[in-house]
């Protein structure tokens, strides 16, 4: 499944040519994808413009101008694909990211035209991914954003933030960091890396990021460093191509070339001076990499 980063670098790309532009034809080609679309789905979208398009958690959110927001998530296999359409002339560069093909046209479930004259298809080969309006104002009291913590990459992930909500806490650092209501969409290659780059052992108790009275402990200001590191690294990779995922661009990511432990089980530590080896092990059925020598 596509983690923050991969998330993120689809909303860069499909960003230019979706903020200032207005829906002139909207295609719904089924009923549902992993749920049903809305009531009157394509033409509550059609003539609305787009103002910003955002990203909360692994949404993609285009805020509209009559105040609806249009949530979009790519599942396991989800992508969108922007295409010079035939008005534009094939090939012309549409924005900065331009197909001219893309995966089998039979799993094209949505096609957007833009009033720029660019077309998006949303191809889905396994229909996990899904598509949903939320009324103005109601996006935080939506049941799919209710209760999630705070966004990996904005200002408010700090060691402060880590330590308040980690002190006294018992669970292992790597249960910790997939709570999503400590962090939103922290996925399984980001937090193995996170926590090798802050010399952390997944199975050390979350504590470990505060001290006795609360504050941020070293280790706590460590992670928070380490976090939005690893993951601007691969947003400007392009993403981690794994399975299915690609670019908005159809391109693929590459930070996937440059793990230090995600799925490195057997190989040296790549940390200069460590002479460990990277091990695996299960932690609530997700795959753990690590290296025992060097994460403390």
């Amino acid at each position: 499944m596509p983690e923050l980063p991969e998330v993120e670098t689809v909303r860069r790309g499909l960003a230019p040519v979706l903020e200032g532009a207005r829906f002139t034809k909207v295609e719904q080609r089924r009923a549902d994808l992993r749920f049903p679309f809305p009531a009157d789905f394509a033409k509550r979208l059609k003539g609305r413009r787009v103002e910003t398009l955002g990203r909360r958690a692994k949404y993609l959110l285009a805020s509209l101008d009559d105040g609806q927001i249009l949530a979009m998530h790519l599942g396991m296999s989800g992508r969108f694909i922007i295409e010079a359409s035939r008005e534009t002339g094939r090939g012309e560069v549409v924005g900065d990211f331009v197909l001219e093909a893309g995966a089998h046209a039979k799993h094209d479930h949505v096609v957007f035209t833009m009033s720029n004259r660019a077309v998006i298809r949303y191809n889905d080969a396994r229909r996990f991914g899904y598509m949903t309006l939320i009324e103005a104002g109601g996006l935080e009291a939506h049941p799919l954003f209710k209760g999630l913590g705070i966004e990996p990459l904005g200002a408010a992930m700090n060691a402060a933030h880590l330590a308040k909500r980690a002190a006294r806490r018992k669970q292992p650092l790597k249960a910790f960091l997939f709570d999503q209501r400590v962090l939103a969409s922290l996925g399984n290659i980001y937090v193995c890396e996170a926590l090798f780059r802050a010399r952390l052992s997944p199975l050390q108790p979350a504590s470990v990021l505060a001290t006795k009275n609360g504050a941020p402990s070293a280790a706590g200001r460590r992670l928070a460093e380490a976090i939005p590191a690893v993951l601007n690294d691969a947003i400007a990779a392009g993403g981690s191509s794994l399975r299915d995922y690609r670019q908005a661009d159809g391109s693929l990511g590459y930070f996937q070339h440059i793990f230090c432990v995600y799925g490195r089980e057997g190989k040296p530590c790549l940390r200069q001076g460590c002479g460990g080896t990277v091990e695996r092990m299960v932690q609530n059925s997700r795959s753990t990499f690590y290296c025992r020598r060097c994460q403390k």
